[in-house]
């Protein structure tokens, strides 16, 4: 992992995001020349037209260039591409496709985080500040078949909205794990609630953020990607009703069928379930 500062910064988290991303194995495009050129020249289109109709000069196309080589020299395309750009490729991605709703990966996935069984804790520091949240549910096929032995790979934000391998002050692995089903395909998973977090902006998105007078906030969410041998997976997060920003995302991610309703249980904690839905591959 690139070693960063002594609190979380954009340069940081971009550089971490950059090298995830390179660490990762993404499935490798076969596109033709044909394929290639259409899509090119689309984006080019796109961009000659908001040249043409906002009237771009000379000084902001330079300042322009400038910002786009801060953002690669900062690291930051992942974060950019998948807060600006992702939640439309997901959404034409997700057309053709049944079973439960997707959305967005994002930039903060890890791999490889530690196994556990049905029933489990995330990995947490011993003082973990937070709500206690249960997340319950159920793996099945889209006919209602339970997939045991389903994988559901989750991820997310601590307290104060910051995810560990990308804030140096967070021990490797904090909130991250792959859970097994049962053999009725469930699973129970004990953490906490996430806080909603800002995306870093000390660095150029950060900067055109402020420029464009955006917001830099994400609701508060879990992370999945949610797998089973022979089916499709899904890669989905899940919010929380009543949540701050549900309604301006930055990354526009929010989908109403990923909104899950907590319910307090008397004791502090609160329980959450959801059931996913994979069709096969």
């Amino acid at each position: 992992m690139t070693t960063v500062e002594s609190s979380p910064t954009a340069a940081g988290s971009g550089a971490n995001a950059t090298e995830a991303f390179r660490s990762a194995q993404h499935e490798a495009a076969d596109v033709s020349p044909e394929r290639i050129s259409a899509v090119v020249r689309g984006v080019l289109q796109g961009v000659h037209g908001a040249i043409r109709e906002h009237k771009v000069t000379y000084p902001e196309f330079q300042a322009a260039k400038a910002w786009l080589i801060e953002v690669g020299e900062g690291g930051e395309w992942p974060l950019f591409l998948d807060v600006f750009v992702e939640h439309v490729v997901e959404e034409v991605t997700s057309e053709a496709q049944q079973g439960s709703k997707g959305t967005i990966l994002g930039p903060y996935y890890l791999p490889a985080a530690k196994s556990l069984p049905a029933k489990a804790t995330l990995p947490m520091r011993d003082d973990e500040k937070g709500t206690p949240l249960v997340f319950a549910g159920q793996v099945r096929d889209i006919d209602g078949t339970p997939l045991g032995g389903a994988e559901v790979d989750i991820w997310q934000a601590d307290s104060e909205g910051y995810y560990s391998g990308f804030a140096p002050h967070l021990p490797e692995g904090n909130l991250r794990g792959v859970v097994t089903t049962d053999e009725e395909g469930r699973f129970e998973i004990r953490t906490i609630q996430p806080a909603p977090y800002q995306i870093p902006t000390d660095g150029p998105t950060g900067k055109l953020i402020t420029a464009a007078g955006w917001h830099p906030w994400r609701p508060a969410h879990l992370h999945l990607i949610v797998r089973a041998p022979g089916h499709r997976p899904i890669t989905t997060q899940l919010y929380f009703q009543g949540g701050e920003y549900l309604e301006s995302d930055v990354a526009e991610a929010v989908k109403p069928e990923l909104v899950l309703d907590p319910q307090d249980q008397g004791d502090g904690t609160v329980k959450s379930t959801y059931d996913f839905e994979l069709e096969r591959a």
